[in-house]
């Protein structure tokens, strides 16, 4: 038997077609919607006289376009209001389950997805929206698609799909104090760059994986695409099982308990592993011992350096580094760390999750917010926010001069009212750091929760491990 990997397992587990020099026609078990990519899709469908195949395969949450407070008022931005406004009105018209506002599950789509047990293990799961991959740490193929694709997706559950290249992303060792999943993906990144993963489907695995929370693996995988990979996934382990356990949507017994059922699942979910002896297109290896809190000096992720470097010189060739300092305003060979900064984002589908909250509250308990920063601080999800409460961060929060936010997208992208304003400095635990990405002219620099926390009692880019 040749050996394979688990994403071949996986993968020749759903296609249903194999067309001919050409791609495979994939099922897809899990299909997430938002207001931003599916209005057009369902459009799609209303010309061509179609009804969506399996609704009950495909779930839909608002989160792009929706404000992060006073979330019991109407939508003042009709830009924002009607996209969700057709998301509540297509949902409801093709008996699809939706998350509204307000509801105690909704929430980011790719938060909410594992956190309700929806998102379970060796499924194929997409949605339109590039960092899908996060669904990958749970041991799924997960990747982000486009408008059209989604209109296929709802309209026959399948997806032409050509198999990508497989690498292999292996760290080993232990994790110095202060370094975070935020602070490997961001060193990764720095190494390989951002067409590093270009064609290819990533594995993370390795000692230092299989030492990380699922939280902190959601963080690693999110941010697989920004390497160009087509996404990124962990093969499933314990971790993974006691994670879903118990969740709404997890596998259960006959009564509403864990049972039989669940036992079947755990047994398939075990054998989600790659073989001894398959073989990749490419392999890394990295070590966790070299891993520093890291922080971005550019404008796209692999501009990253430790956060108690110096910003590295731009040659005369390298046009693109030149533009990036010029755009952020930075000077080579300085400090980065000191540097004043003006915002601080804690969220997004990258760090929106209650641990991350839990190590933000570590970091700033027993001190202030930096006067002339601004602090937004939002949850990924209703349950988050709930969490947050119910074990007293917010108050720790609250007594530091923060105020937790409602949940959404937020600061991640310049789609809703938390926009940086042009110019401002914003240390975000987002994903990425793009001109304009937070905002016309906003300076992004891409951080994890301690580095963020940092920032945000200090005013100046500070090295968290000086805190800790």
């Amino acid at each position: 038997m040749i050996p394979k990997t688990i994403f071949d397992k996986i993968w020749e587990n759903h296609v249903v077609k194999e067309i001919d020099g050409g791609p495979s026609i994939l099922y897809i078990d899990r299909h997430f919607i938002h207001e931003v990519t599916s209005p057009q899709a369902f459009g799609g469908l209303k010309r061509r006289g179609l009804k969506v195949f399996r609704p009950e395969k495909t779930f839909a949450t608002c989160d792009h376009n929706v404000p992060t407070i006073n979330q019991h008022q109407p939508i003042k931005d009709p830009l924002s209001a009607i996209p969700v406004e057709e998301l509540r009105k297509n949902t409801a018209e093709n008996g699809i389950r939706y998350f509204p506002l307000g509801n105690p599950s909704n929430g980011v789509v790719h938060i909410i997805g594992p956190e309700l047990g929806i998102t379970q293990c060796g499924m194929t799961i997409v949605c339109g929206d590039s960092h899908t991959s996060t669904h990958g740490a749970l041991g799924n193929i997960a990747f982000g698609i486009g408008t059209s694709e989604v209109e296929m997706v709802l309209a026959t559950q399948t997806l032409l799909q050509t198999k990508p290249k497989q690498m292999l992303v292996k760290i080993e060792g232990k994790l110095n104090k202060g370094v975070g999943a935020k602070d490997i993906i961001l060193h990764i990144i720095s190494k390989l760059g951002t067409s590093g993963g270009t064609g290819y489907f990533l594995e993370f695995a390795g000692s230092t994986i299989e030492q990380l929370s699922m939280e902190e693996r959601m963080t690693i995988c999110n941010m697989s695409i920004e390497m160009g990979a087509r996404g990124g996934l962990i093969a499933p382990d314990h971790t993974t099982f006691e994670y879903l356990k118990g969740r709404e949507y997890s596998p259960e017994g006959e009564k509403g308990e864990i049972g039989a059922k669940w036992d079947k699942a755990v047994e398939k979910w075990n054998k989600l592993k790659s073989d001894s002896g398959c073989t990749y297109d490419s392999v890394h290896l990295f070590s966790a011992e070299e891993i520093e809190p890291m922080i971005t000096y550019g404008t796209n992720p692999s501009m990253a350096i430790p956060v108690d470097s110096s910003i590295p010189k731009a040659h005369p060739e390298d046009t693109s580094l030149s533009r990036a300092l010029e755009y952020m305003g930075f000077q080579s060979d300085k400090k980065i760390a000191g540097h004043k900064i003006d915002y601080v984002f804690l969220g997004s589908c990258t760090n929106g999750r209650v641990e991350d909250f839990r190590a933000f509250v570590s970091l700033v308990k027993g001190r202030q917010k930096a006067p002339h920063v601004t602090a937004w601080l939002v949850p990924g999800s209703k349950m988050v926010e709930k969490q947050i409460e119910e074990e007293g961060l917010g108050d720790i929060l609250r007594k530091a001069g923060f105020e937790v936010r409602q949940p959404g997208c937020s600061a991640c992208l310049g789609m809703n009212d938390d926009k940086i304003p042009a110019g401002k400095y914003a240390v975000s635990t987002s994903n990425r750091n793009f001109e304009g990405r937070q905002g016309p002219g906003a300076r992004t620099l891409l951080a994890g929760p301690l580095v963020a926390a940092a920032a945000a009692v200090t005013g100046v880019i500070t090295d968290p491990r000086e805190l800790i």
